[in-house]
Protein backbone atom coordinates (compact mmCIF):
# COMPACT_ATOMS: atom_id res chain seq x y z
CA UNK A 1 0.00 0.00 0.00
CA UNK A 2 0.63 3.50 -0.41
CA UNK A 3 0.89 4.43 3.09
CA UNK A 4 -0.46 3.55 6.40
CA UNK A 5 -1.26 5.43 9.45
CA UNK A 6 0.43 2.64 11.95
CA UNK A 7 3.40 -0.23 11.32
CA UNK A 8 1.84 -2.70 9.13
CA UNK A 9 -0.30 -6.00 10.03
CA UNK A 10 2.09 -8.42 11.00
CA UNK A 11 0.17 -11.28 8.65
CA UNK A 12 1.87 -9.68 5.95
CA UNK A 13 5.66 -9.25 7.30
CA UNK A 14 6.15 -12.65 9.27
CA UNK A 15 9.19 -14.75 8.10
CA UNK A 16 10.46 -17.87 7.52
CA UNK A 17 14.32 -17.71 7.86
CA UNK A 18 15.19 -20.99 6.24
CA UNK A 19 14.42 -21.54 2.55
CA UNK A 20 11.89 -24.62 1.81
CA UNK A 21 12.13 -26.66 -1.58
CA UNK A 22 9.32 -28.84 -1.68
CA UNK A 23 8.51 -30.79 -4.83
CA UNK A 24 7.57 -28.67 -7.50
CA UNK A 25 4.37 -29.13 -9.74
CA UNK A 26 2.85 -27.61 -12.49
CA UNK A 27 0.72 -24.72 -11.58
CA UNK A 28 -2.99 -25.35 -13.31
CA UNK A 29 -4.54 -22.79 -15.16
CA UNK A 30 -7.57 -21.13 -14.05
CA UNK A 31 -10.66 -20.72 -16.17
CA UNK A 32 -12.97 -18.21 -14.57
CA UNK A 33 -16.47 -20.57 -14.53
CA UNK A 34 -19.56 -19.07 -15.08
CA UNK A 35 -20.83 -19.42 -11.54
CA UNK A 36 -17.63 -17.51 -10.60
CA UNK A 37 -18.01 -14.33 -7.78
CA UNK A 38 -15.89 -13.02 -10.92
CA UNK A 39 -18.65 -13.01 -13.56
CA UNK A 40 -21.29 -11.68 -11.81
CA UNK A 41 -20.05 -8.97 -10.29
CA UNK A 42 -19.64 -6.38 -12.67
CA UNK A 43 -22.70 -7.40 -14.31
CA UNK A 44 -24.75 -6.04 -10.87
CA UNK A 45 -27.09 -3.35 -11.71
CA UNK A 46 -24.77 -0.35 -10.53
CA UNK A 47 -25.47 1.81 -13.82
CA UNK A 48 -21.41 3.01 -12.98
CA UNK A 49 -20.05 -0.47 -13.56
CA UNK A 50 -18.67 -2.20 -17.22
CA UNK A 51 -19.41 -5.71 -17.57
CA UNK A 52 -16.75 -8.14 -17.19
CA UNK A 53 -16.63 -8.83 -20.91
CA UNK A 54 -15.79 -5.24 -21.35
CA UNK A 55 -13.07 -5.20 -18.87
CA UNK A 56 -11.22 -8.79 -20.24
CA UNK A 57 -12.72 -8.42 -24.26
CA UNK A 58 -10.14 -10.79 -24.64
CA UNK A 59 -11.03 -13.19 -22.60
CA UNK A 60 -13.93 -16.09 -22.43
CA UNK A 61 -14.53 -18.93 -20.93
CA UNK A 62 -13.30 -20.86 -24.23
CA UNK A 63 -9.73 -18.29 -23.56
CA UNK A 64 -8.91 -19.38 -19.69
CA UNK A 65 -7.08 -16.50 -17.65
CA UNK A 66 -3.16 -17.93 -18.02
CA UNK A 67 -1.71 -17.59 -14.21
CA UNK A 68 1.88 -19.31 -14.47
CA UNK A 69 2.76 -18.21 -18.27
CA UNK A 70 0.90 -14.83 -18.68
CA UNK A 71 2.93 -13.86 -21.57
CA UNK A 72 4.13 -16.22 -25.01
CA UNK A 73 7.10 -18.20 -23.93
CA UNK A 74 9.67 -15.57 -26.33
CA UNK A 75 8.57 -13.09 -24.50
CA UNK A 76 11.33 -11.22 -22.15
CA UNK A 77 8.48 -10.19 -19.81
CA UNK A 78 6.88 -13.72 -19.56
CA UNK A 79 7.90 -13.83 -15.77
CA UNK A 80 8.82 -10.29 -15.28
CA UNK A 81 7.23 -9.06 -11.69
CA UNK A 82 6.27 -5.43 -10.73
CA UNK A 83 5.16 -3.95 -7.44
CA UNK A 84 2.49 -1.65 -7.97
CA UNK A 85 1.25 1.15 -5.19
CA UNK A 86 -2.23 2.76 -5.77
CA UNK A 87 -5.32 4.46 -4.47
CA UNK A 88 -8.08 6.55 -5.22
CA UNK A 89 -10.46 8.98 -3.37
CA UNK A 90 -13.88 8.15 -4.09
CA UNK A 91 -17.86 7.90 -2.81
CA UNK A 92 -18.01 3.98 -2.39
CA UNK A 93 -20.35 3.16 -0.32
CA UNK A 94 -20.70 -0.16 -1.54
CA UNK A 95 -17.19 -1.30 -1.24
CA UNK A 96 -17.98 -4.57 0.56
CA UNK A 97 -19.33 -5.73 -3.15
CA UNK A 98 -16.54 -5.64 -4.93
CA UNK A 99 -14.11 -7.60 -1.89
CA UNK A 100 -14.92 -11.09 -2.44
CA UNK A 101 -14.50 -10.69 -6.31
CA UNK A 102 -11.46 -8.73 -6.27
CA UNK A 103 -10.09 -11.14 -3.76
CA UNK A 104 -10.63 -14.52 -6.13
CA UNK A 105 -9.17 -12.58 -9.15
CA UNK A 106 -5.75 -11.77 -7.14
CA UNK A 107 -5.43 -15.27 -6.04
CA UNK A 108 -6.14 -16.81 -9.93
CA UNK A 109 -3.64 -14.54 -10.90
CA UNK A 110 -1.09 -15.17 -8.47
CA UNK A 111 -1.08 -11.48 -7.44
CA UNK A 112 0.05 -10.35 -4.00
CA UNK A 113 -0.18 -8.01 -1.11
CA UNK A 114 -3.08 -5.97 0.53
CA UNK A 115 -5.93 -3.90 -0.37
CA UNK A 116 -8.19 -1.97 1.71
CA UNK A 117 -11.81 -0.85 0.93
CA UNK A 118 -13.69 1.69 2.28
CA UNK A 119 -16.46 4.22 1.42
CA UNK A 120 -13.84 6.32 1.00
CA UNK A 121 -12.13 4.42 -1.95
CA UNK A 122 -9.73 2.24 -2.49
CA UNK A 123 -6.04 2.02 -1.58
CA UNK A 124 -3.41 -0.63 -2.19
CA UNK A 125 -0.14 -2.15 -3.13
CA UNK A 126 0.11 -5.60 -5.35
CA UNK A 127 2.52 -7.67 -6.63
CA UNK A 128 3.13 -9.89 -9.90
CA UNK A 129 3.17 -10.63 -13.32
CA UNK A 130 3.06 -7.30 -15.11
CA UNK A 131 -0.18 -8.61 -17.27
CA UNK A 132 -1.29 -10.27 -13.98
CA UNK A 133 -1.19 -6.87 -12.06
CA UNK A 134 -2.70 -4.68 -15.62
CA UNK A 135 -5.54 -7.13 -15.04
CA UNK A 136 -6.48 -6.83 -11.55
CA UNK A 137 -6.01 -2.75 -11.75
CA UNK A 138 -7.99 -3.05 -15.04
CA UNK A 139 -10.94 -5.13 -13.39
CA UNK A 140 -10.96 -2.24 -10.66
CA UNK A 141 -11.23 0.74 -12.93
CA UNK A 142 -14.35 -0.93 -14.55
CA UNK A 143 -16.15 1.07 -11.51
CA UNK A 144 -16.04 4.36 -13.19
CA UNK A 145 -15.63 5.49 -9.75
CA UNK A 146 -12.39 4.04 -9.05
CA UNK A 147 -11.30 5.15 -12.58
CA UNK A 148 -8.06 7.48 -12.21
CA UNK A 149 -6.12 5.73 -9.67
CA UNK A 150 -2.80 6.80 -8.65
CA UNK A 151 -0.36 4.55 -8.98
CA UNK A 152 3.44 3.99 -8.54
CA UNK A 153 5.27 1.31 -10.17
CA UNK A 154 8.48 0.21 -8.34
CA UNK A 155 10.66 -2.48 -9.94
CA UNK A 156 11.33 -6.06 -8.57
CA UNK A 157 15.12 -7.35 -8.61
CA UNK A 158 16.43 -10.49 -10.59
CA UNK A 159 17.09 -12.03 -7.26
CA UNK A 160 14.08 -11.25 -6.00
CA UNK A 161 11.88 -12.36 -9.47
CA UNK A 162 14.06 -15.62 -8.83
CA UNK A 163 12.73 -16.39 -5.66
CA UNK A 164 9.33 -15.44 -6.36
CA UNK A 165 8.70 -17.86 -8.95
CA UNK A 166 10.44 -20.75 -7.39
CA UNK A 167 8.16 -20.03 -4.24
CA UNK A 168 4.65 -19.84 -6.25
CA UNK A 169 5.72 -22.66 -8.69
CA UNK A 170 5.74 -25.20 -5.86
CA UNK A 171 4.54 -24.17 -2.89
CA UNK A 172 4.25 -20.84 -0.76
CA UNK A 173 6.51 -22.13 1.65
CA UNK A 174 9.62 -21.98 -0.77
CA UNK A 175 10.23 -18.18 -1.21
CA UNK A 176 10.68 -17.92 2.84
CA UNK A 177 11.00 -14.21 3.56
CA UNK A 178 13.18 -13.08 0.33
CA UNK A 179 10.14 -12.69 -1.60
CA UNK A 180 8.87 -9.48 -1.86
CA UNK A 181 5.17 -10.85 -1.46
CA UNK A 182 3.87 -14.31 -0.63
CA UNK A 183 0.92 -15.16 -3.24
CA UNK A 184 -1.09 -16.77 -0.56
CA UNK A 185 -1.01 -13.77 1.25
CA UNK A 186 -3.52 -11.68 -0.63
CA UNK A 187 -5.72 -9.05 1.64
CA UNK A 188 -8.71 -7.43 0.86
CA UNK A 189 -9.28 -5.76 3.89
CA UNK A 190 -12.81 -3.31 4.64
CA UNK A 191 -11.99 -0.67 6.56
CA UNK A 192 -13.96 2.74 7.17
CA UNK A 193 -11.23 4.30 5.97
CA UNK A 194 -8.55 3.91 3.60
CA UNK A 195 -5.86 5.94 5.51
CA UNK A 196 -7.16 6.65 8.85
CA UNK A 197 -7.36 10.40 10.24
CA UNK A 198 -10.72 9.31 12.43
CA UNK A 199 -12.39 12.61 10.88
CA UNK A 200 -15.44 11.85 8.60
CA UNK A 201 -15.94 15.68 8.04
CA UNK A 202 -12.46 15.65 6.41
CA UNK A 203 -12.56 14.69 2.81
CA UNK A 204 -10.55 15.24 -0.41
CA UNK A 205 -12.68 14.62 -2.69
CA UNK A 206 -14.34 17.84 -1.98
CA UNK A 207 -11.34 19.96 -1.17
CA UNK A 208 -7.63 19.30 -1.85
CA UNK A 209 -4.48 20.82 -1.87
CA UNK A 210 -2.43 21.95 -4.94
CA UNK A 211 -0.01 18.93 -6.53
CA UNK A 212 3.62 20.03 -7.38
CA UNK A 213 5.42 17.42 -9.21
CA UNK A 214 8.86 15.89 -8.37
CA UNK A 215 10.38 18.60 -10.97
CA UNK A 216 9.31 21.49 -9.04
CA UNK A 217 9.49 20.04 -5.23
CA UNK A 218 12.84 21.31 -5.06
CA UNK A 219 12.28 25.10 -6.16
CA UNK A 220 9.32 25.46 -3.61
CA UNK A 221 10.78 23.39 -0.53
CA UNK A 222 14.09 25.88 -0.91
CA UNK A 223 11.67 28.77 -0.62
CA UNK A 224 12.68 30.19 2.82
CA UNK A 225 8.44 31.57 3.14
CA UNK A 226 7.73 27.74 2.69
CA UNK A 227 6.95 25.41 5.84
CA UNK A 228 7.51 21.59 4.64
CA UNK A 229 6.16 19.24 7.29
CA UNK A 230 6.25 15.87 6.78
CA UNK A 231 3.42 13.75 7.44
CA UNK A 232 4.60 10.03 7.83
CA UNK A 233 4.63 8.71 11.22
CA UNK A 234 8.40 8.23 13.71
CA UNK A 235 9.61 5.10 12.52
CA UNK A 236 9.05 6.55 9.03
CA UNK A 237 10.93 10.03 9.34
CA UNK A 238 13.75 8.23 11.86
CA UNK A 239 15.21 6.71 8.44
CA UNK A 240 14.91 9.23 5.93
CA UNK A 241 12.83 12.96 5.54
CA UNK A 242 13.51 15.51 3.29
CA UNK A 243 16.44 18.38 3.79
CA UNK A 244 14.89 20.93 6.49
CA UNK A 245 11.76 18.94 6.94
CA UNK A 246 9.54 19.68 10.46
CA UNK A 247 8.84 16.01 12.04
CA UNK A 248 5.59 16.12 13.37
CA UNK A 249 6.75 12.95 15.68
CA UNK A 250 3.73 11.48 15.25
CA UNK A 251 3.16 7.70 15.92
CA UNK A 252 -0.49 7.33 14.34
CA UNK A 253 -1.55 9.86 11.47
CA UNK A 254 -4.91 10.21 13.78
CA UNK A 255 -2.44 12.27 15.65
CA UNK A 256 -1.90 14.90 13.06
CA UNK A 257 -4.85 17.28 13.62
CA UNK A 258 -3.73 17.57 17.08
CA UNK A 259 -0.09 18.52 16.61
CA UNK A 260 -1.31 21.36 14.04
CA UNK A 261 -3.74 22.40 16.57
CA UNK A 262 -0.92 22.33 19.14
CA UNK A 263 1.42 24.11 16.32
CA UNK A 264 -0.50 26.86 14.58
CA UNK A 265 -3.56 27.67 17.02
CA UNK A 266 -3.93 30.32 19.73
CA UNK A 267 -3.19 28.61 23.25
CA UNK A 268 -6.81 29.20 24.30
CA UNK A 269 -5.11 29.89 28.77
CA UNK A 270 -2.96 32.81 27.17
CA UNK A 271 -5.56 34.28 25.67
CA UNK A 272 -8.09 33.72 28.53
CA UNK A 273 -5.30 35.29 30.80
CA UNK A 274 -4.38 38.03 28.33
CA UNK A 275 -8.43 39.19 28.48
CA UNK A 276 -8.59 38.93 32.20
CA UNK A 277 -5.34 41.01 32.68
CA UNK A 278 -6.91 43.87 29.81
CA UNK A 279 -10.66 43.67 30.95
CA UNK A 280 -10.59 47.19 30.01
CA UNK A 281 -9.27 47.48 26.71
CA UNK A 282 -11.28 45.56 23.74
CA UNK A 283 -8.38 46.80 21.30
CA UNK A 284 -5.65 45.78 24.14
CA UNK A 285 -7.40 42.14 24.75
CA UNK A 286 -7.45 41.64 21.02
CA UNK A 287 -3.43 42.77 20.58
CA UNK A 288 -2.93 40.19 23.23
CA UNK A 289 -4.96 37.27 21.64
CA UNK A 290 -2.80 37.85 18.18
CA UNK A 291 0.68 38.37 20.08
CA UNK A 292 -0.27 34.34 22.13
CA UNK A 293 -1.30 32.80 18.33
CA UNK A 294 1.41 31.05 17.12
CA UNK A 295 2.40 32.89 13.63
CA UNK A 296 0.54 30.91 10.64
CA UNK A 297 2.82 30.13 7.74
CA UNK A 298 2.68 31.96 4.67
CA UNK A 299 3.23 28.30 2.67
CA UNK A 300 2.88 24.86 4.08
CA UNK A 301 4.28 22.08 1.41
CA UNK A 302 3.66 18.56 2.51
CA UNK A 303 4.77 15.38 1.43
CA UNK A 304 4.47 11.17 2.52
CA UNK A 305 4.78 8.40 0.99
CA UNK A 306 2.88 7.97 -1.77
CA UNK A 307 0.52 10.73 -1.52
CA UNK A 308 -2.50 9.23 -0.19
CA UNK A 309 -1.69 10.80 3.48
CA UNK A 310 -1.19 14.03 1.79
CA UNK A 311 -4.52 13.93 0.13
CA UNK A 312 -6.29 14.17 3.59
CA UNK A 313 -3.68 16.13 5.70
CA UNK A 314 -4.06 19.13 3.46
CA UNK A 315 -7.87 18.98 3.11
CA UNK A 316 -7.54 19.08 6.62
CA UNK A 317 -5.05 22.47 6.48
CA UNK A 318 -7.71 23.92 4.29
CA UNK A 319 -10.40 23.31 6.66
CA UNK A 320 -8.14 24.71 9.34
CA UNK A 321 -7.73 28.36 7.31
CA UNK A 322 -4.33 27.33 5.48
CA UNK A 323 -4.48 29.67 2.77
CA UNK A 324 -0.95 28.08 0.41
CA UNK A 325 -1.23 24.25 1.04
CA UNK A 326 1.09 22.32 -1.72
CA UNK A 327 1.81 18.24 -1.53
CA UNK A 328 4.11 16.76 -3.43
CA UNK A 329 2.54 14.69 -6.45
CA UNK A 330 3.08 10.74 -6.13
CA UNK A 331 4.89 10.75 -3.22
CA UNK A 332 8.68 10.27 -1.85
CA UNK A 333 8.91 7.30 -4.23
CA UNK A 334 7.60 9.50 -7.37
CA UNK A 335 10.55 11.74 -6.38
CA UNK A 336 13.18 9.15 -6.05
CA UNK A 337 12.16 7.28 -9.50
CA UNK A 338 12.25 11.03 -11.25
CA UNK A 339 15.27 13.04 -9.52
CA UNK A 340 18.27 12.00 -9.86
CA UNK A 341 20.13 11.78 -6.68
CA UNK A 342 23.04 14.05 -7.16
CA UNK A 343 20.03 17.43 -7.57
CA UNK A 344 18.04 15.74 -4.65
CA UNK A 345 16.81 17.13 -1.65
CA UNK A 346 16.10 14.03 0.28
CA UNK A 347 18.64 12.25 2.96
CA UNK A 348 18.17 8.55 4.34
CA UNK A 349 15.67 5.91 2.87
CA UNK A 350 12.10 5.70 2.47
CA UNK A 351 9.94 3.17 4.69
CA UNK A 352 8.00 1.24 2.04
CA UNK A 353 4.59 -1.18 3.37
CA UNK A 354 5.89 -4.65 1.69
CA UNK A 355 8.61 -7.05 2.30
CA UNK A 356 11.81 -4.20 0.62
CA UNK A 357 11.12 -2.17 4.07
CA UNK A 358 12.84 0.72 2.58
CA UNK A 359 14.18 1.85 -0.92
CA UNK A 360 16.69 4.28 -2.22
CA UNK A 361 16.75 6.54 -5.42
CA UNK A 362 15.57 4.74 -8.67
CA UNK A 363 13.57 2.98 -5.99
CA UNK A 364 15.91 -0.05 -5.49
CA UNK A 365 15.79 -1.64 -2.60
CA UNK A 366 17.58 -0.30 0.60
CA UNK A 367 19.57 -1.04 3.55
CA UNK A 368 16.85 -1.74 6.11
CA UNK A 369 15.22 -4.77 7.63
CA UNK A 370 12.25 -5.17 9.87
CA UNK A 371 11.79 -6.00 13.29
CA UNK A 372 8.77 -8.91 13.22
CA UNK A 373 8.30 -7.77 16.65
CA UNK A 374 7.25 -4.58 16.31
CA UNK A 375 7.15 -3.98 12.37
CA UNK A 376 9.68 -1.13 12.49
CA UNK A 377 12.88 -0.45 10.02
CA UNK A 378 15.77 -2.01 12.12
CA UNK A 379 19.45 -1.09 10.80
CA UNK A 380 22.26 -3.67 10.86
CA UNK A 381 23.86 -1.28 13.84
CA UNK A 382 20.39 -1.92 15.72
CA UNK A 383 20.52 -5.08 15.28
CA UNK A 384 23.97 -5.15 16.93
CA UNK A 385 22.17 -4.01 20.23
CA UNK A 386 21.58 -6.14 23.05
CA UNK A 387 17.78 -5.14 22.50
CA UNK A 388 17.71 -7.25 19.35
CA UNK A 389 15.74 -10.82 19.34
CA UNK A 390 15.24 -11.76 16.24
CA UNK A 391 11.71 -12.33 15.33
CA UNK A 392 11.00 -11.05 18.87
CA UNK A 393 12.41 -7.63 19.93
CA UNK A 394 14.41 -4.48 18.85
CA UNK A 395 16.22 -1.63 20.62
CA UNK A 396 12.88 0.12 19.62
CA UNK A 397 10.13 -2.00 20.97
CA UNK A 398 12.22 -3.97 23.69
CA UNK A 399 11.15 -2.12 26.66
CA UNK A 400 7.85 -1.90 25.85
CA UNK A 401 7.03 -5.65 25.61
CA UNK A 402 6.23 -7.70 28.41
CA UNK A 403 8.23 -11.13 29.43
CA UNK A 404 4.81 -12.89 28.36
CA UNK A 405 4.71 -10.88 24.61
CA UNK A 406 8.24 -11.86 24.06
CA UNK A 407 7.76 -15.79 24.78
CA UNK A 408 4.93 -15.91 22.47
CA UNK A 409 6.95 -14.09 19.53
CA UNK A 410 9.69 -16.74 20.32
CA UNK A 411 7.07 -19.45 20.16
CA UNK A 412 6.15 -18.08 16.95
CA UNK A 413 9.67 -17.85 15.46
CA UNK A 414 9.65 -21.68 16.73
CA UNK A 415 7.02 -22.23 14.23
CA UNK A 416 8.25 -20.34 11.41
CA UNK A 417 11.42 -21.93 11.86
CA UNK A 418 9.65 -25.27 11.50
CA UNK A 419 7.48 -25.32 9.48
CA UNK A 420 7.61 -21.52 7.94
CA UNK A 421 3.82 -21.03 8.69
CA UNK A 422 2.04 -20.35 12.00
CA UNK A 423 0.61 -22.84 13.82
CA UNK A 424 2.41 -25.78 11.70
CA UNK A 425 1.59 -27.35 8.03
CA UNK A 426 -1.96 -27.67 9.55
CA UNK A 427 -2.35 -24.11 10.07
CA UNK A 428 -4.05 -24.49 13.63
CA UNK A 429 -6.07 -27.24 12.50
CA UNK A 430 -5.74 -30.61 14.07
CA UNK A 431 -3.79 -32.92 11.77
CA UNK A 432 -5.68 -35.73 10.11
CA UNK A 433 -3.48 -38.37 12.05
CA UNK A 434 -3.95 -36.80 15.52
CA UNK A 435 -7.52 -36.62 14.96
CA UNK A 436 -7.94 -40.59 13.85
CA UNK A 437 -6.09 -41.37 16.77
CA UNK A 438 -7.68 -39.10 19.11
CA UNK A 439 -11.39 -40.88 17.59
CA UNK A 440 -9.83 -44.54 17.95
CA UNK A 441 -9.11 -43.39 21.56
CA UNK A 442 -12.77 -42.32 22.34
CA UNK A 443 -13.81 -45.73 20.89
CA UNK A 444 -11.82 -47.78 22.71
CA UNK A 445 -12.76 -45.83 25.33
CA UNK A 446 -16.45 -45.99 24.96
CA UNK A 447 -16.18 -49.94 24.09
CA UNK A 448 -14.21 -50.20 27.14
CA UNK A 449 -17.22 -48.33 29.65
CA UNK A 450 -19.82 -50.38 27.53
CA UNK A 451 -17.76 -53.72 28.63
Amino acid sequence: MLSSSSPPSSSLFFSNPKLYHLPSSPQPLFVLPFNSPLSGFCASSHPQRMTLSMCFSATTAADPIPTSDPHPPHSPDSQSLVVVSFYKFADFPDHADLRKPLKQLCQDLYVSGGIILAPEGINGSICGTRESVERVLMFIQTDDRLKGLRQIESPVSPEQEAIHHGHSSSSPLAAGEDAPFRWDHVRVKLKKEIVTLGMPDVSPIEKVGKYVSPGDWNALISDPDTVVIDVRNNYETRIGMFKGAVDPCTTAFRDFPSWVEEQFQPDAAKVEHAEMEKEGSNESINEDAEISKPKMPKRVAMYCTGGIRCEKATSFMLSKGFEEVYHLKGGILKYLEEIPKTESLWEGECFVFDKRVAVEHGLIQGNFKLCYGCKQPVSDADMEAPEWEYGVSCPYCYSTKSEEEKERARARQTQFEAWGIIGGPDKGRRPAAKADSIKSDQIQTNDSASA
